[in-house]
């Protein structure tokens, strides 16, 4: 059936925004938990403790991404409403969990691994479904419930530095686990609009058949060169894209003492990310085929030039100046994501090329904060691995500047094939054609014979 374009979406709707507010704005305000957690944890004897401390928010992010290919399987096999409430069920335990430890180490399991497997499990699904409510203004409800995550990323800060200075770290992440009860909630919104024939016989017989491997995992989208590079060159671009989201925090507190609002950098993160997804995704639409890849380039090339000026800066109205211009262009940068993969692959196969490059993604974005954290640890300060962390995105977007013409070129092959098989099957029509008449010749001079 088609899609009602309302009713009940509407709800799935708020509960897909919400969903993509708390896991993306917990995330990207790990910079408040970062800082809190040296304070608790370190102590002033670990001289490795920055490189320690930034693996939790960096398992945690990363992990999301990692497990996308994998939560792409389950919500094909077992649909969006069991998959996101027992995500955000596991999510809830993670973080409550988190909120009992007392040394660094154990958070690297429940917060790095088990909070953010849960988010992955819960996200994923709320894309998914949207589709099934929505065909006519799914661009419309898409933006909508992407503004959740600028939303929260803009808010949460102040609200977790307000309840870290007045209850401390851990209460704070029991206050967090509220999110995630909702978010648990909202789960069970994800009503199926479509009932398959065959799983409900099935489902009498007390059988469960598992889709063909094929099906479950779609490797054919590697076959295509434009999306391989694509699928190489943004990983490529992301050893840097989340350090400053981590360190910047603490770098504020470095440079310019505890008396600065470090939050309102990432509240200026928020807004323009937000503002930047509005007007990149309109300014997609007019751009034709695969040339939306330039606008990911330019992305990349001011998110490393951005991340680049962090350590010239020595006011902190110039670090507002840098952080307003990175989240415009971190918005476009995330926006486009999905017209591009449909460009590349096609309808068919682009939940499956999505799932694969967020999987990929997640290798240089676990890495990168721990290294700058390491370098911190060494130099004494942050310069160096702000400078460093600008690199990455200039040789992603160098890389991906191939792709358009990488994709035209597959076009015309494309186009060239069906020419080639045309001209065959006229070939082989006339040749039919020239037999018959040859046999037909025949038997009349047979029957004229006899």
């Amino acid at each position: 059936p088609e899609p009602p374009e309302g009713g009940w979406g509407w709800v799935v709707m708020l509960a897909a925004m919400w969903c993509n507010g708390a896991v993306f704005g917990i995330q990207n305000s790990c910079g408040v938990l970062f800082v809190s957690m040296l304070q608790l944890f370190g102590g002033g004897e670990d001289e490795q403790m920055a490189f320690k401390t930034a693996w939790v928010n960096s398992l945690s992010m990363g992990m999301v991404f990692f497990c996308s290919p994998i939560v792409s399987v389950f919500t094909d096999l077992f649909g969006c409403r069991k998959v996101a409430v027992i995500g955000a069920a596991v999510g809830f335990v993670g973080l409550l969990s988190s909120s009992f430890v007392r040394t660094i180490e154990p958070l690297y399991f429940t917060y790095g691994i088990l909070f953010a497997c849960g988010c992955s499990f819960a996200y994923q699904p709320s894309l998914v479904i949207l589709g099934h409510y929505f065909k006519k203004r799914l661009g419309l409800v898409n933006g909508i419930v992407t503004a959740g995550s600028s939303l929260f990323t803009v808010s949460l800060p102040f609200l977790l530095r307000a309840l870290i200075d007045s209850v401390g770290l851990y209460n704070t992440l029991r206050v967090l686990c509220i999110l995630m009860f909702v978010l648990f909630l909202g789960g069970f919104t994800y009503r199926p609009l479509v009932s398959n024939a065959k799983d409900k016989e099935g489902g009498k017989k007390g059988k469960f058949r598992f889709p063909p491997e094929k099906k479950i995992c779609n490797f054919s989208v590697f076959k295509v060169l434009s999306y391989r590079i694509w699928a190489f060159g943004i990983p490529a671009a992301l050893f840097g894209y989340f350090v400053p989201y981590v360190h910047l925090m603490k770098h504020v507190k470095d440079r310019f003492g505890d008396n600065m609002p470090e939050e309102v950098l990432l509240l200026c993160l928020g807004i323009t990310s937000g503002v930047g997804r509005l007007i990149f995704g309109r300014v997609a639409d007019y751009i034709p085929g695969a040339k939306k890849v330039y606008l990911q380039v330019a992305s990349f090339f001011f998110i490393g030039l951005m991340s680049m000026m962090i350590p010239l800066c020595h006011v902190f109205g110039g670090l507002i100046a840098v952080c307003l211009f990175m989240g415009l262009f971190d918005g476009c940068f995330i926006c486009i994501m999905a017209p591009i993969a449909f460009e590349l692959v096609g309808a068919q196969d682009v939940s499956q090329a999505i799932g694969f490059l967020l999987g990929l993604m997640s290798i240089p974005m676990t890495v990168g904060p721990p290294v700058a954290g390491l370098l911190r640890d060494h130099l004494g300060t942050y310069d160096v691995a702000f400078y460093l962390a600008g690199v990455p995105p200039l040789i992603g977007g160098a890389i991906l500047c191939f792709i358009p013409w990488v994709h035209e070129r597959q076009k015309l092959k494309e186009r060239a094939k069906p020419v080639d098989g045309e001209t065959t099957e006229k070939m082989l029509e006339n040749e039919s054609t020239l037999v018959s008449d040859t046999t037909e010749k025949t038997v009349k001079e047979m029957e004229s014979g006899f």
